[in-house]
């Protein structure tokens, strides 16, 4: 194969997971943005309670963080997921933890530091740019920590499932390179 084909399949599974992670999380937003809206609308509205959009917010994003473990673990990332499930689970909740006080750091300054305090500031803030970035910082730690390849490998070789040994470059590209063929022929 071709270093440029091979680009391209590199390129091509890329796009498909980063597709998919956008699916998963548009569902996720929805979970995110219904259950924020109701609970800023009933219980925690700011005249019943004043930190009432944050505790909101908090509640709403757990529920989406749920959402997209199964999601991601199941069908974005299923490939690269490893055996050690609550491992796993607590990494990816560890950085949907992050994800989360991004978009909540930003309605904060929004909401308490600049004074926009209406229904559709707070939506604007947390719901578009605190998901956006959060969506980047979680996209980039999924991929590169929590379902890292790489980790899978080193965990299936710990338990002897894979070949031991030092791992040449030439070997991970081979491995690399078997992969994108892989995902490229699975998604066809």
């Amino acid at each position: 194969m071709s270093r440029t084909t091979f680009s391209r399949y590199r390129v091509l599974a890329f796009a498909t997971q980063l597709a998919k992670f956008g699916m998963v999380g548009l569902v996720g937003f929805a979970v995110d943005i219904t259950v924020f809206n109701l609970l800023r609308a009933t219980v925690f509205s700011p005249e019943a309670l004043a930190s009432g959009p944050i505790w909101a917010k908090v509640v709403s994003t757990v529920l989406a963080i749920l959402a997209n473990w199964v999601g991601n673990r199941y069908w974005t990332f299923s490939k690269d997921r490893r055996s050690q499930t609550l491992r796993e689970g607590l990494e990816f909740f560890a950085v949907s933890l992050v994800g989360m006080g991004i978009g909540l750091a930003c309605l904060w300054v929004s909401h308490y530091v600049l004074g926009y305090t209406s229904v559709i500031a707070d939506n604007i803030s947390s719901n578009v740019i605190g998901l956006l970035l959060g969506a980047v910082f979680r996209f980039t730690l999924y991929r590169y920590w929590v379902f890292s390849p790489s980790r899978r490998d080193a965990t299936a070789a710990r338990s002897g499932t894979a070949a031991t040994g030092p791992v040449t470059t030439s070997t991970a590209a081979l491995r690399l390179q078997s992969r994108a063929e892989a995902e490229f022929v699975t998604e066809r």
